[in-house]
């Protein structure tokens, strides 16, 4: 069973959504983490602990377009680069959101996005995003299914060598941005509930920054938030550590 109010809940001592946003923060990557939501609650939770928040639209079907509404916020139209971290991802690496924002920053890509590499069991897992990734850093294809498919098995080393599992985070030009938000659903990314296949399949490139750091362990179930509360001290410790 899904976690309800997920954003709200306590993971060592703290709502989640106030983690995520120490984290982020702790990172040092960013001018300025701002909370979207449209929930009043976490608005009101996030403020209280120091966070800058701002309120949006109901009417958003994905954290892009949550995004978006931020980005045209007076506020905040000096910057050219803005990334995308779910609220519900307290142990998502560095590398990984650095990586993404500098492929936007270095104007080397107008999207970026980061992977590691990862064992060829989750191939057969649909809730992890696997990414094909060309020579040249960008991203051919998302899926849910196995990619590469391994058809013989004299392959399997060099499939093992080529299994990237995504990291759910984003990074846009400012104009790749409101490129995406104003691009109609495509049939891709409906079939496969990847909202990423919509700029791609638009011919928009995805840069993939490909990570040293094991993906983040996302956060659904009680059992998910149980394990999570189980390896946090543990993990900000190491990750102050390699900070430092």
């Amino acid at each position: 069973m899904r976690l309800p109010r997920k954003p709200l809940r306590l993971l060592s001592g703290l709502p989640l959504i106030v983690r995520v946003w120490q984290r982020i923060s702790q990172m040092n990557v960013a001018d300025a983490v701002v909370v979207a939501t449209d929930d009043d609650s976490i608005a009101a939770t996030v403020r209280e602990a120091g966070a800058q928040c701002v309120m949006t639209s109901r009417e958003h079907n994905s954290g892009t377009e949550r995004v978006a509404e931020v980005a045209e916020d007076p506020r905040f139209r000096r910057y050219d680069t803005i990334v995308n971290v779910q609220g519900d991802e307290p142990f998502i690496g560095r590398e990984a959101v650095n990586g993404a924002a500098q492929l936007v920053a270095m104007k080397k890509f107008p999207l970026g996005t980061a992977a590691s590499h990862a064992s060829t069991e989750i191939l057969d897992t649909p809730s992890l995003v696997k990414v094909v990734v060309g020579d040249d850093g960008r991203a051919m294809y998302f899926s849910r299914a196995p990619i590469p498919f391994l058809r013989d098995m004299a392959d399997s080393v060099r499939l093992a060598e080529r299994t990237l599992q995504h990291i759910g985070v984003y990074a846009y030009s400012r104009e790749a941005l409101r490129k995406w938000v104003s691009l109609p659903p495509h049939p891709l990314e409906e079939i496969e509930r990847l909202e990423q296949l919509r700029p791609l399949a638009a011919g928009l490139p995805i840069g993939v920054a490909i990570t040293r750091e094991a993906p983040a362990a996302g956060i659904d179930t009680e059992e998910d938030l149980e394990r999570a509360n189980a390896r946090w001290d543990a993990f900000m410790a190491g990750a102050l550590t390699n900070a430092g």
